[in-house]
């Protein structure tokens, strides 16, 4: 009685496996069993070009190249430092803030990044990367995720620029090229850990050379002082790249990646790079004295416009303007003048203030460099060598004639002048106002109409008027008599009191 179930069921067994067997050589050998949707499908369609321009595939395959060669020079650097909430400021870069508490001392941690410079350790960063870490607060993060405690061996705030070491051999050390050779459009690499996205590679080109963003607020003593000639860069860089490197195409370093000007806190085209000429020098100091050893001219100066150029009799604008050279200083042993325009210095032309000063800083105590110099019509030649820093003594109208007696000045005193087409109104200073400013001369601005000639060369209310095409200015008719004495059009040389610590001369162009 149960035959009969137990022979179906075999049967349908049977059908099954037969059912299997054919849906499985469908599969294989492709017999269609009018199952449509059971058939393997074919992803995606052909190459669109089987023979790629060989001139971009041989780029390509450079910057393949060049990002495998760097990357194992270039290491991420985490940062601890701790802080009271009053020194805390404005988040810097690549800093990421911590508060566990408003009246402890808190915690901060970043991330930035660095170039190996030696096999057995000596790396390169950013001053601010590294700037207040606590004594054990650095660590270093390899190529190959090795991580090591690193120590900080010297730091020079006035170039932005670092050295840390860690105990550790055989590093690939980097390439360091010559930045002097950039040019403008030429491709680079920036390699970092932005966002802390560690052996990250962007490319662009170089944007500009030459430029002064006035970042580095470095203080030496009590003067404001920073080297600043960036590199500018399109290679996106974002917080986390600074330290890291710009390297051209032959994978040498450039470039320190240090900076970007945004107004969100990320990328935005414009990015900010150390040249590497100035690292070779820095890192060399620190890495052999822990401090940087460099020489000075000894000089304030300024950048030459036509304004300054006509007033001076130059003619083009070219060179820098010496505001001031400070007393017993390198530039004053050699000769060199308040009023005097460099022109050049051991054969290359210096057009702007930033120039000069990243070539210095490429010098040290005791080395001599040749400079050339324009005064008075006449262009000179002066040897000079580099002293140490040392703080400019600015004494307003210093050596500049006889002091005017009490009863020589009483008729002209409170004497005013306005100049309606300059925009400026000056007064000639009284005795006791003299003293109170430590003068021996001159008038003082009180009035400058806004948008005006004065304005527009940074005349303002309070500053005193000293000198007029280097002559001494005693009472506002003094300075009227001059300004008479040209026409519209005219470029005239002004040496003015700006602040008590500040004596400079400005140029300023008479209206048509």
């Amino acid at each position: 009685m149960y035959r009969k179930p137990i022979l179906v069921s075999i049967l349908l067994i049977s059908i099954g496996i037969i059912f299997g067997v054919l849906l499985v050589s469908n599969l294989n050998t492709g017999i269609d069993l009018g199952f449509a949707d059971s058939q393997e499908k074919k992803l995606g369609g052909s190459v669109p070009i089987q023979n790629p321009n060989p001139t971009i595939k041989a780029l390509s395959d450079n910057f393949i190249a060049v990002a495998k060669a760097v990357k194992p020079s270039v290491v991420g650097i985490q940062v601890t430092a701790s802080r009271k909430p009053a020194d805390r400021q404005a988040p810097r870069d690549f800093w990421h803030w911590f508060s566990p508490s408003p009246d402890q001392p808190q915690r901060e941690q970043g991330f930035g990044s660095g170039i190996i410079l030696t096999p057995d350790g000596y790396i390169a960063t950013n001053n601010h990367v590294v700037d207040d870490s606590d004594e054990d607060g650095i660590v270093v993060f390899l190529h190959d995720n090795s991580r090591f405690p690193g120590k900080l061996v010297g730091k020079d705030p006035t170039t932005d620029l670092a050295v840390i070491k860690i105990d550790a051999n055989n590093l690939t050390a980097a390439a360091l090229g010559e930045s002097e050779d950039l040019q403008v459009g030429e491709w680079v690499l920036a390699v970092g850990s932005p966002l802390g996205l560690t052996s990250t590679v962007t490319q662009g080109i170089v944007s500009a050379l030459g430029r002064s963003i006035d970042i580095i607020q470095a203080t030496e003593g009590r003067s404001n002082y920073g080297i600043e000639n960036f590199i500018q860069t399109d290679a996106a860089i974002n917080p986390g790249n600074s330290g890291g490197p710009l390297v051209n195409m032959k994978g040498e370093v450039v470039g320190v990646n240090s900076a970007i000007a945004t107004t969100n806190g990320r990328f935005q085209g414009y990015g900010f790079a150390v040249p590497v000429d100035l690292l070779k020098t820095v890192a060399a100091d620190l890495i052999r004295y822990g401090e940087v050893r460099r020489g000075y001219i000894g000089v304030a100066i300024t950048q030459v416009d036509q304004t300054m150029a006509s007033a001076i009799g130059l003619g083009d604008a070219k060179g820098v303007f010496v505001q001031n050279v400070s007393e017993g200083s390198a530039g004053a042993m050699a000769g060199l003048k308040d009023g005097d325009v460099i022109l050049s210095i051991d054969g290359k032309e210096t057009n702007a203030p930033n120039e000069l000063q990243s070539y210095i800083a490429t010098k040290h105590i005791g080395d001599v460099v040749n400079v050339k110099v324009y005064r008075d019509g006449k262009t000179l030649e002066k040897k000079i060598t580099l002293k140490g820093r040392q703080e400019s003594s600015v004494a307003a109208g210093e050596g500049s004639g006889e002091k005017r007696t009490e009863k020589a000045e009483s008729a002209d005193t409170r004497e005013s002048v306005t100049f309606d087409k300059l925009g400026m109104t000056v007064r000639t200073l009284s005795s006791e106002e003299r003293d109170q400013l430590g003068v021996d001369r001159g008038v003082l601005i009180t009035k400058v109409n806004e948008f005006g000639e004065a304005y527009n060369r940074r005349l303002g209310r309070g500053q005193v008027i000293l000198d007029a095409e280097k002559k001494p200015i005693r009472t506002a008719a003094d300075l009227k008599k001059v300004f008479d004495s040209h026409t519209g059009g005219d470029s005239i040389l002004l040496r003015v009191r700006q602040t008590e610590d500040a004596v400079v001369f400005v140029a300023i162009q008479l209206p048509e």
